[in-house]
């Protein structure tokens, strides 16, 4: 035992001074064979992707309307399919040359799920771009995107009928509030017209149909899949589906000539138009919260009521904004709740204070600038006609001008 702690006090006095020797053994901290690797930060800020989402987003509804409306190509379900057969040919191509699609290897995917799952969901797909791309044709953008604020709605009913989701009484008040502001908006709409109503209130039916399939299949681990997965399974059948329809309703009557007036180009910037915007959606995903998501969607909405007003002078009633108004309020409601919607606004509020603090004339401005959007939001709602009037203007300068030659 003395010995023992003999040897353990002579090796603790052991000076060891002088630099290491080559042959001595060092005990590696680093590996120096692995490099570090950093992790790899976003370029761009998240408002990047969303300004880009909402951008396509609007981008492509305005520009659907030009070719079926004021190009005068009545083939919306010809549209349609060419949109389906363009996102078929492409992620096919990024399936083959990039990684953006990698998340469909996750996917147990056999020829029996095919199609007890995804044909069926394709056809409700098809049913819905069906419907609202006829809509365009009846309907102003504006009146379209106040009737999409009932899509939850039917999204709850649809989803209480195939028993996904459990609806309570909050759930219902709520959709009752929607309800009530998408039907205030609807008698307020001046160009009414209830052939492109039952086609708008159809696609709302079978897209709400088409989600709730979509969760129920999402509700298992094995069957995740981002946007662009999805699409890469159902655009081929949607696009199958789409042309025999066309097949039968539209093609027949279309000619050469109407597609010439278009012009390729034009079908050809749409088709990608429409394309990335669905790769948007899985950056966006990626990048930002489903907070921002929603909000994003319902300020899409908005921004498109106003993009019809501009450009295609459509009229907008004052009973109209009072009825989106509280649509708008429901949906926001809906989709995040009570507690989240308190503690974003209390941060908002916190955030607010701190930049009014360090920019109080900037501050100013900005709420002078909001409180004159509003009015003239609510000057044109009361004005017959929130568009421009070109006509009552040349006449009204004819008028003047026959006064001073008179005079």
């Amino acid at each position: 035992m003395g010995v023992e702690n003999e040897k353990e006090r002579i090796s603790a006095e052991v000076v060891r001074s002088g630099p290491a020797s080559s042959t001595a053994p060092v005990l590696p901290t680093v590996n120096p064979a692995v490099e570090k690797k950093e992790v790899p930060a976003s370029s761009f800020h998240p408002a990047v992707y969303v300004i880009t989402w909402i951008s396509l987003s609007s981008a492509i509804i305005v520009f659907n309307k030009e070719i079926l409306d004021k190009w005068k190509f009545h083939y919306p379900v010809v549209l349609t399919t060419w949109h389906l057969l363009f996102a078929t040919l492409m992620t096919q191509l990024l399936a083959r040359t990039t990684k953006l699609l990698d998340g469909r290897k996750t996917v147990k995917m056999t020829g029996r799920i095919y199609l007890r799952a995804i044909v069926p969901i394709g056809a409700f797909f098809s049913l819905s771009l069906i419907c609202g791309n006829m809509t365009y044709l009846y309907l102003s953008v504006a009146f379209i995107q106040m009737l999409k604020a009932t899509t939850p709605v039917a999204v709850l009913i649809v989803g209480s009928l195939l028993g996904v989701d459990s609806a309570d009484k909050r759930k219902f008040f709520i959709v009752s509030i929607i309800v009530v502001g998408v039907m205030i908006a609807s008698f307020g709409e001046i160009k009414f017209r209830l052939i492109g109503f039952l086609f708008q209130l159809g696609g709302v039916v079978f897209e709400a149909t088409r989600l709730v399939m979509v969760q129920k299949l999402l509700s298992s681990a094995e069957y995740k899949m981002d946007p662009l997965v999805s699409l890469y399974y159902f655009a081929p059948v949607c696009a199958i589906m789409n042309f025999c329809v066309a097949a039968v309703v539209e093609l027949p009557r279309i000619s050469m000539a109407e597609v010439y007036y278009v012009g390729l180009h034009t079908f050809l910037a749409n088709a990608l138009m429409a394309f990335a915007l669905n790769v948007s959606v899985v950056f966006l995903i990626g990048k930002t919260s489903s907070l921002v998501m929603t909000l994003c969607g319902v300020l899409k909405d908005i921004l498109l009521v106003f993009a019809s007003i501009m450009i295609w002078g459509t009229p907008v009633t004052a009973l109209q904004y009072f009825g989106y108004s509280i649509a708008l309020c429901g949906l926001v409601y809906f989709k995040l709740g009570g507690d989240t919607l308190k503690a974003q606004f209390s941060e908002a509020n916190r955030q607010w204070a701190e930049y009014g603090a360090k920019h109080p004339a900037l501050r100013k401005v900005i709420v002078f600038g909001i409180i004159m959007l509003v009015l003239i939001a609510l000057l044109g709602g009361i004005a017959p006609s929130a568009g421009y009037n070109k006509e009552w203007l040349q006449s009204l300068v004819g008028q003047s001008s026959a006064g001073d030659k008179s005079s």
